[in-house]
């Protein structure tokens, strides 16, 4: 355990509440410790109402925020004696504990009070600190853990086996809390759940926290159960796995209702994992922690055959449902996490950044599996904790307060020439409605182009078969296959006439423009036909296809023959549910393939200044990249879902074409 206290940075901490936000972040930042909005603190301070008199307020996490970017104004006041008053009451619903946590808090505006707010009122110190450490949960979770808990901790810590949390954990730890209570104690062991400390001031809290998980670490250490094994996992070489992955993710999203996107995960831990005889016994056995089961499902499927998986999960639901008297609307039982000894760790999720969280949490899960393996077997809880947590009104309330999804969640695009003009900016448009995007460019700057958890950018030549070979498997790989093909990427050479004009520069314009776009059509086929909603082309063409222009002609005819090989494209994959439209624009000057030179030597050839050849349309606006763009996405969207072929100008209007 790395202790990230800085003595400078604390220094900049004004009040007790500033040293609680400072030290929560200390905590947020270490995967070890919690994971994606894991695990809360709080912080109980003396505050004045509006009539000046004193009030005992508890400062707590609010709901859905994350330790890790947590700032003084992410706690919210709720007032003490209401908390601990709330601790003695023989029961109370989880709506009527929603409905007093609001009641008691004395900030209009602030977010819900952590479930967990009552169990921090009740605990007799300033500062509390809670989380879900790896190390803790690696020991708890054996045949064995409690005991090896008190051989591990002694007095030091209270130990509560496991309960809902919520009212009934608050309620248990009110209870035994004191009874076990001794002048050694800085910390609660909360069997299968996590760890909390205890302290003055918000260093000691923390430090107790690195010192209490260091034990475990060490404990684990001392029983040969720490070192992991490593065993690399072949990579299959390009074009083997996509097809197979695509498969997987088309079978997935049929069963969640929704295109889901799909994470490939191959480093030497999965591997190592995934060759042990017994992975798939101890994989399904069920998750480190409940409060997983949100972002994972209770068990990971184990191979490639979903339809068992939902068949399992839907009598897994019958069983269980009986445990609440609410009326339950199952959830959809499409798995979370894949573990297949080919394909390597899967990890879905309707975004990108849905998925990579669930990469997280498993490839912890493994570690801690293999850990409690060695030191006496995994044992996780039994699954109707699981489903309680599952189904639990104030998780899904959670889920819910995330709003309706974007119109492009769960899709997967590819867009070529990616770095600069239309095509960046079509990237940039189609994360913002949803989509994960794979963006290709010959500029070695691509990989930064945009800094979005769904976007990967590679350096690629589009006109290297191989290459986009190689482009198509990452992307498969790293979001699960593709639902939408911009073909972006162009040349425009500078104003030749014909008598001037080379084979050389005839063959280059063609290479980039056409051919290199017929190689992605033929490479990327088969994975459009396979999405989970329907392929979708968007092919960036000219108006030049309809309205050349002198000086142009290696750069209409490439895009006029590109035209004509979208429409066949159409015509052929219309009956897979493949949609293929064509954009047309015209004099969009703020992207790579225009300068001013460029622009004055076009202006010249229709006798016109920069500035007005720019706004040369019926309209008299100028089109710009994102313009292009938004019409791309629109293209994309369930708007033109019954439309293919199509040929849209945006160009401002020009009698030429109209």
């Amino acid at each position: 355990m790395l202790n990230r206290w800085s003595d400078s940075d604390a220094r900049a901490c004004t009040d007790p509440l500033s040293e609680r936000a400072y030290t929560s972040r200390l905590l947020g930042v270490d995967p070890e410790l919690v994971m994606h909005g894991g695990g809360n603190t709080s912080v109980k301070l003396v505050g004045d109402d509006i009539f000046g008199r004193s009030v005992d307020l508890l400062y707590v996490k609010g709901s859905g925020s994350d330790l890790a970017t947590m700032s003084a104004e992410d706690f919210v006041p709720v007032r003490l004696d209401h908390l601990t008053a709330l601790a003695e009451l023989e029961t109370l619903s989880d709506t009527e504990m929603a409905e007093q946590l609001r009641i008691g808090t004395v900030r209009a505006g602030a977010p819900a009070p952590s479930v967990e707010a009552i169990l921090h009122a009740c605990l007799p110190f300033r500062f509390v600190d809670h989380t879900h450490a790896d190390a803790v949960l690696t020991i708890t979770n054996t045949p064995g853990g409690r005991k090896r808990i008190e051989e591990l901790y002694g007095s030091s810590v209270v130990i509560v086996d496991y309960v809902m949390p919520g009212f009934d954990l608050a309620r248990r730890c009110a209870e035994e809390f004191p009874a076990q209570r001794t002048d050694d104690t800085v910390g609660m062991v909360l069997m299968n759940h996590g760890i909390f400390s205890f302290g003055d001031t918000a260093r000691e809290s923390y430090d107790r926290m690195i010192e209490l998980v260091a034990m475990a670490q060490e404990y684990l250490e001392g029983h040969d159960a720490w070192e992991l094994p490593t065993r690399p996992m072949p990579m299959p070489p390009p074009s083997s796995q996509r097809v197979e992955i695509a498969q997987l993710r088309a079978a997935i999203s049929s069963a969640a209702g929704v295109p889901m996107v799909v994470e490939s995960t191959r480093t030497p831990r999965v591997g190592a994992f995934l060759g042990r005889p017994d992975f798939a016994d101890l994989a399904t056995r069920g998750p480190m922690t409940p409060d997983h089961v949100i972002r994972t499902k209770h068990l990971p499927l184990v191979g490639r055959d979903v339809g068992a998986y939902v068949g399992a999960y839907e009598e897994f639901f019958r069983r269980n449902e009986p445990r609440t008297a609410e009326t339950l609307t199952m959830l959809d039982p499409a798995p979370r996490i894949v573990l297949d000894p080919d394909l390597g760790l899967l990890t879905i999720g309707r975004t990108a950044k849905d998925a990579a969280v669930a990469r997280d949490i498993a490839v912890h899960t493994i570690d801690a599996i293999e850990r409690s393996a060695a030191l006496d077997d995994w044992q996780a809880l039994p699954e109707g904790d699981l489903f309680d947590v599952e189904y639990w009104s104030l998780e899904q309330a959670k889920l819910q307060k995330q709003g309706a999804p974007l119109p492009l969640a769960g899709d997967v695009a590819l867009v070529t020439g990616a770095a600069s003009g239309i095509g960046r900016a079509t990237a940039d448009a189609l994360l913002g409605a949803g989509a994960a995007v794979v963006g290709l460019d010959i500029d070695p700057g691509i990989g930064d182009t945009l800094t979005h958890p769904g976007f990967l950018g590679i350096r690629c030549d589009v006109t290297d078969d191989g290459a986009i070979d190689a482009a198509l498997e990452a992307g498969a790989l790293r979001f699960g296959g593709l639902d939408v093909l911009v073909l972006n990427a162009g040349v425009f050479p500078a104003s030749q006439p014909i008598n001037e004009l080379t084979s050389q520069e005839w063959r280059r314009v063609m290479a980039v423009n056409l051919d290199a776009n017929l190689s992605l059509l033929r490479s990327a086929g088969e994975l459009l036909a396979l999405t989970p909603r329907y392929g979708r082309g968007v092919v960036n063409a000219s108006q030049n296809v309809h309205a050349p222009g002198p000086g142009a002609a290696a750069y209409s005819a490439s895009k006029a023959a590109l035209t004509q090989l979208a429409r066949v494209a159409a015509l052929e994959w219309a009956p897979q549910g493949v949609r293929v439209n064509m954009v047309h624009p015209n004099a969009v000057f703020d992207t790579g393939i225009w300068d001013d030179a460029t622009i004055a030597s076009r202006a010249s050839s229709y006798d016109l200044s920069p500035e007005a050849y720019k706004t040369n349309n019926l309209l008299g606006v100028e089109i710009t990249s994102k313009d292009v763009a938004r019409l791309i996405v629109a293209l994309c969207s369930p708007a033109f879902m019954k439309t293919t072929g199509a040929q849209i100008p945006i160009d401002g209007g020009t009698d030429r074409t109209i």
